[in-house]
This record gives structure tokens, sequence and C-alpha cells, in this order.
């Protein structure tokens, strides 16, 4: 088994008033020359939970970060006009939540990240500011919302 120490957690960058079933999003990948799906998972709007490929095998969703991390995708984070927005439902917030809780708990996570987090830190602060970020994803701070997450003492977040 790899080494596992991160999630990064990401949008599909899909329309709130358009659908994108796991079948899609693999294909989408795959015409992108990867393997599969590069996420381990994939939250529906309404809250479903989709195994996207296997934990054990390193992922295609961050890189630089693939070899020890566990990518989420949520379906979503643009609005109807088709500008990045915070479109998760309640639904998708409340599973996003347990499934990091369960990765964390299964996993000796360190840290959990938004991909724009991952971005370069080029005035090297050691803060990667919005003005920074390569790309908005995943249109909302992961840091803010999961802050009061806990893995009860196996892992730390956020650094």
């Amino acid at each position: 088994m790899r080494k596992i120490d991160l999630i990064v957690i990401h949008c599909t960058a899909t329309r709130e008033d358009k659908s994108l079933s796991p079948a899609e999003l693999d294909r989408m990948h795959r015409q992108r020359g990867f393997n599969g799906c590069g996420y381990h998972y994939y939250v529906r709007r309404d809250g479903e939970i989709c195994s996207m490929r296997p934990v054990g095998q390193a992922g295609a969703h961050a890189k630089g970060h693939n070899a020890n991390s566990i990518g989420i995708a949520y379906e979503g984070g643009l609005d109807a006009g088709g500008n990045p927005a915070d479109t998760r439902t309640e639904e998708q917030k409340r599973s996003i939540r347990v499934l990091v809780r369960v990765l964390c708990e299964d996993y000796r996570i360190r840290k959990v990240v938004g991909h724009r987090d991952l971005s370069p830190d080029r005035d090297g602060d050691g803060v990667v500011e919005p003005e920074e970020w390569i790309k908005l994803c995943p249109c909302y701070d992961v840091e803010s919302d999961l802050a009061e997450q806990k893995c009860r003492g196996r892992c730390r977040l956020f650094g």
C-alpha cells in the first residue's frame, strides 16, 4: 500500500444547472489520457459518494501530489452562467465531511486542502494567497469549511 497523508478536494467545474454522471467523468478523464477517472471519490449533488479509483492506486488529480494523496471531487463548481462558485448542496457538504472523517480515521492523513491551495507560493511568504492560485478549484475555502473536523487524534488537518 502506498503512503497516503494528504486529501485534495476538487470540483468538476460543472455548471449548477447541468449534471455530470460518474461514467461521463470517467470518460472525460480517459479522453485526457488517464487510465480512468483521476479522482478516488466523486460526490454527486444528491450526496451520493461514488468510488472512482482504488485508493491503493495513485490518482491523477494534483500534479506533484498524486503519489501520497486521495482525490475527492464534487459535482459542480460553476454557477448557471459558467462562473466559479460554491455550488455544493447541503447533501454534498455532509457527504464530503463524512468521507473526509472516515479517510482520516483509515489513513494517517496529515493535511486536507483544496486543489487551489497546492498552487506555488510565488512570493515565498509561506501562504498561498488568492492572487497566487493557478485555478479556483474547488471554489470554496476547504480549511474554513472543515475547521471543526476532528480525526480522533490520529491526524492533524491543515498542516
